[in-house]
């Protein structure tokens, strides 16, 4: 059982980047992926959450109206669109999956997440 997130690299502000968190070993349609970040020196924190059938998504404050999760189970694979990309953006980006039905108070509780991919780190230069 592996997730595996990969799309990250260096672009400029205002640009964009598409993550994706792609599984091996199981099938991603019963499980909620999470998206988390951790820039140095900070605590990870909740990017973006989906739920199994993708009919409920979740955002950080920072992100909401830039960023868009989607996922294509026939693919087995979450995406992470990232849009207007800015210099505090700069992190190292996780996905992680869940068995617990996201909700607003407790979708990005890591603590709910039981598998996590290796991270794939986004710059954005100012």
């Amino acid at each position: 059982v592996q997730l595996q997130a990969y799309g990250g690299g260096l672009v400029q502000a205002g640009g964009s980047l598409r993550l994706s968190c792609a599984a091996s070993g199981f099938t991603l349609d019963y499980y909620t992926i999470g998206w988390f970040r951790q820039a140095p020196g900070k605590e990870r924190e909740g990017v973006s959450c989906i739920s199994s059938s993708g009919g409920r998504t979740f955002y950080a404050g920072s992100v909401k109206g830039r960023f868009t999760i989607s996922r294509d189970n026939a693919k087995n694979t979450v995406y992470l669109q990232m849009n207007s990309l800015k210099p505090e953006d700069t992190a190292v980006y996780y996905c992680a999956s869940s068995r617990v039905r996201p909700i607003s108070s407790s979708w990005s509780d890591e603590d709910n997440y039981v598998s996590w991919g290796q991270g794939t780190q986004v710059t954005v230069s100012s």
